[in-house]
């Protein structure tokens, strides 16, 4: 029986025992050490992940020769768990201090390698924990608690399971667990866990088109406000700011940094230019290509007009001298950065359509011409009487009536 997850490791590219494409991909770690020989050696820490984004470390304490992606059986209160190597050696000490998590903590140990029997308590202990939670939401709402209970965890040999619940505000759930403990005869634990990573467990696909870095890579959430949607110049609408959690959207944060370095270099927007002509007012700024817009009313838009920051600062320090340009635009030799041109935009939606129409009239040309000509001696034959002009009415008279005189034929001479 094969012990490892499908796929649990890569046969290609270098350190192919560091690299790691199981189910459990969202902590993963890549073990850049693993084929050097003795890491093992340097450190007994393992770094072991159970289900979703639960992870622990243990000592090595019997030496077994473990793998990236090895199934093991690791000390638990009380009893056993099963979860998945991620780490060994050098580089799970590292990822321990990263954790903040010191060395004197209690670490517990690795028991052994799991066996076929523990396979399939493991396999039966999964298998409830769907009805368990289905359960479990119908007797916190018989109670009446607030809370939403998102997920549960059995322990790997069934005798702890772990309620992942959502809740606003602070819950008293004893009563809950002790009808808990009543209904499916384990130890029972109590975990809350916030909008994000309830997303991050659903999983799903944002709005630009890819998978959910909550769902993927991201562990570590940082709190985002409305302020880094104001420094992008983004519109604080709900809707669009809004993730699949209902939250700011974490990615909101990403570009923020940039953004506050680079508006560093525009104008003030409680500063105002002082020309010949009037005065002039900030009406909006354009962060990622340097350029503002400066309008003559403070509150609407008016006589607007476009010109670079570094010209912007020019005019602020001549007003600060006492003096006033003629033009905004007048002794400026920056070059306008125009913005990047949409090409979808340029064309016609039925450009395709008149393309194919002039390769339909080239094709019934390149036809008239491959037709063969028409025969002279066909084209001598007498006219049919369609062909034949029309007798005009009344024309062998003339106008006062009378029979006109046959025209003399060429070949026949006048008679005297």
């Amino acid at each position: 029986m094969d012990l490892k997850y499908e796929n649990g490791g890569c046969d290609r590219g270098l350190c192919s025992r560091g690299c790691h494409t199981g189910h459990y991909c969202q902590l993963n770690t890549y073990d850049y050490l693993a084929d050097i020989p003795g890491n093992d050696e340097t450190s007994d820490l393992v770094e072991v992940q159970f289900k979703n984004t639960r992870k622990g470390y243990y000592h090595n304490i019997n030496r077994l020769p473990l793998e990236k992606g090895d199934i093991v059986a690791v000390e638990a209160n009380p009893g056993h768990d099963i979860g998945t190597v991620t780490l060994t050696g050098k580089l799970a000490a590292l990822q321990m201090k990263r954790a903040n998590l010191k060395p004197r903590d209690e670490i517990r140990n690795i028991y052994r390698k799991v066996k076929p029997l523990d396979m399939e308590k493991y396999a039966e202990a999964k298998a409830r924990e769907h009805d368990t939670m289905i359960r479990s939401r119908q007797i916190a709402q018989d109670l009446g608690l607030q809370m939403k209970i998102g997920d549960v965890e059995y322990q790997g040999d069934g005798n702890k399971a772990i309620f992942y619940y959502i809740a606003d505000g602070r819950v008293d759930f004893r009563q809950l667990i002790k009808v808990l403990a009543e209904a499916f005869r384990v130890r029972i634990e109590m975990k809350q866990i916030g909008a994000r990573q309830e997303a991050g467990r659903i999983g799903g696909f944002g709005p630009c088109g890819r998978e959910l870095c909550c769902a993927t890579w991201m562990k570590n959430f940082v709190s985002v406000n409305t302020g880094a949607a104001r420094f992008q110049d983004l519109s604080l609408n709900p809707q669009k700011l809004a993730g699949q959690c209902a939250k700011l959207k974490c990615c909101l944060n990403y570009e923020v940094d940039q953004y506050l370095e680079a508006s560093k270099a525009l104008p003030g927007r409680d500063v105002s230019l002082q020309t010949t002509d009037g005065e002039y007012f900030l009406f909006k700024s354009d962060i990622l290509t340097g350029m503002v817009t400066y309008s003559t009313d403070k509150r609407m838009a008016a006589n607007l007009v476009t010109i670079p920051a570094s010209r912007a600062k020019e005019v602020i320090e001549l007003n600060r001298n006492g003096e006033k340009p003629d033009q905004l635009l007048e002794g400026t030799n920056h070059e306008h950065k125009h913005k990047p041109i949409d090409l979808a935009t340029q064309e016609d939606v039925s450009r395709f359509d008149k393309k194919k129409k002039k390769k339909k009239k080239k094709a019934n040309a390149e036809a008239a011409a491959d037709k063969p000509e028409p025969n002279i001696q066909e084209s001598a034959q007498e006219p049919t009487a369609a062909d034949k002009p029309k007798a005009r009415k009344n024309g062998n008279r003339n106008k006062q009536g009378k029979p006109r005189k046959p025209k003399p034929s060429a070949d026949v001479p006048p008679q005297e």
